[in-house]
């Protein structure tokens, strides 16, 4: 296969347990991510790396398909090497369970950069221009600087850069283009396999920020800039938060 989607769905999530399954317009939130990501034109496949019998059982009744992970992997990029290890595929694209918005062709730009790239490139992830001043300074949105060639250089819960010269009442939106981490990966398998395997870095324990990782060692991620926003449901207002987008 050229490219396989998995979504690792964990129930026992600190912030709000079971947020998967939580009802999303008489759906659970991990249908909406399913439902979409399979509209995905570039993968071959797509699975749920799920901790739980309930959300095993929760994506089968949907008519999905699912794989129960062993409990004791701590992060969905060990659930995700854990369901790929068996299988040949050249790209792996990690879609978040908490992602109900998530937008197709996403998927496809990333599987697409890199396979054009010839596989040189071994992770490419998404990025949106920020719009709403109030995100800057939310810990929560992780933003991202980025090289010539769209390679990002640096994610961070502050605001980067800082716009040192801007004048006294210019809106800081308007003295700088700034942007936001979309927290969809897409890696080679080989690489997934390397960055698992990498030591825990200083700025991803600083930030708490898992991509910073493969940046500390040297790697280069590859950029996408989309114009689609998404909303993760980290907490039950998150989840009213995409209840009322959902009604739009």
């Amino acid at each position: 296969m050229d490219a396989i989607g998995v979504i690792p769905a964990r129930y026992a999530s600190t912030r709000f347990e079971g947020k998967v399954l939580a009802d999303l317009g008489g759906k659970p939130v991990i249908q909406h991510v399913y439902e979409r990501a399979k509209q995905a034109k570039m993968l071959d496949d797509l699975v749920v790396a799920c901790d739980d019998g309930r959300v095993k059982d929760a994506v089968l009744k949907f008519g999905g398909k699912a794989i129960l992970t062993s409990p004791d992997q701590p992060t969905g990029t060990d659930r995700l090497t854990e369901v790929v290890n068996p299988i040949d595929v050249k790209v792996v694209v990690n879609i978040q369970g908490d992602e109900p918005f998530v937008q197709p062709t996403m998927i496809d730009q990333i599987v697409l950069a890199l396979l054009n790239n010839n596989l040189r490139m071994g992770m490419a992830t998404v990025i949106k221009r920020i719009e709403d001043e109030k995100e800057l300074y939310d810990p929560n949105v992780v933003k991202v600087i980025t090289d010539k060639d769209g390679c990002a250089i640096y994610f961070s819960r502050n605001f980067i850069p800082f716009v040192r010269d801007r004048k006294p009442g210019t809106p800081i939106l308007e003295a700088h283009t700034f942007y936001k981490h979309i927290g969809l990966y897409g890696y080679t398998k080989d690489f997934l396999f390397t960055f698992k395997n990498l030591p825990k870095s200083k700025l991803e324990e600083a930030e708490k920020l898992e991509q910073l990782r493969a940046l500390e060692h040297g790697y280069k991620i590859k950029t996408i800039i989309t114009k689609f926003d998404t909303v993760g449901i980290d907490t039950p207002e998150d989840l009213e938060r995409a209840r009322a987008l959902l009604d739009k």
